[in-house]
């Protein structure tokens, strides 16, 4: 793998979404109250900075709270796993996700090793141009894609699994590229 840019990277899951379940969840907006959590993370990140986002509407708008009037870039590679749009109850997704974070795939979803390339295409894209500019690379992405894609390249603890079942809506994880250490930032 090709290193990444830069000192740190910061991946900010997405606030909570406005769920419908007639609606792919790739098409979720943030819950009205959601945009006040994410304007709250401004207080974690360092002004300026790199900003970009997955395309997906929840955290393109999670990332423009916290950007605020500086410009969110978007790119399809830091999207969430690819899933088909099957409604699960809240107990049926996180035993899904609990599997998929912990390397099995569940049928119709996108292999691991296809969001770990193209995950890792975006972050090291981004992260060289932030690195050219100076700044600190931040991207608005979700729970699981970031997850396969730091246990790629990082140690998670315990595991990836009992990592992405820890995340919050919204959360903010650093990864600091010199010591390869992973924090949670908001908890």
């Amino acid at each position: 793998m090709t290193a990444v840019q830069g000192e740190r990277v910061i991946i900010v899951r997405h606030a909570m979404p406005a769920v419908d379940p007639e609606v792919p969840a790739d098409r979720w907006p943030l819950a009205w109250d959601s945009r006040v959590a994410a304007r709250l993370l401004r207080l974690h990140v360092s002004h300026p900075a790199y900003y970009v986002s997955s395309t997906e509407l929840k955290a393109a708008q999670t990332m423009q709270e916290i950007a605020g009037a500086q410009r969110v870039l978007t790119d399809a590679g830091l999207a969430e796993v690819h899933r088909p749009h099957v409604w699960f109850s809240d107990d049926g997704y996180r035993e899904a996700a609990l599997a998929y974070a912990g390397g099995s795939c569940p049928s119709g979803w996108e292999p691991q090793a296809a969001v770990i390339a193209r995950f890792d295409a975006a972050v090291v894209r981004h992260a060289a141009a932030a690195a050219a500019q100076g700044r600190t690379l931040i991207i608005g992405t979700h729970g699981l894609a970031p997850t396969v894609w730091m246990a790629s390249r990082y140690r998670l603890d315990p595991d990836p699994a009992s990592f992405w079942a820890q995340l919050r809506f919204p959360d903010i994880v650093e990864i600091d590229l010199r010591t390869e250490r992973i924090s949670c930032l908001t908890h």
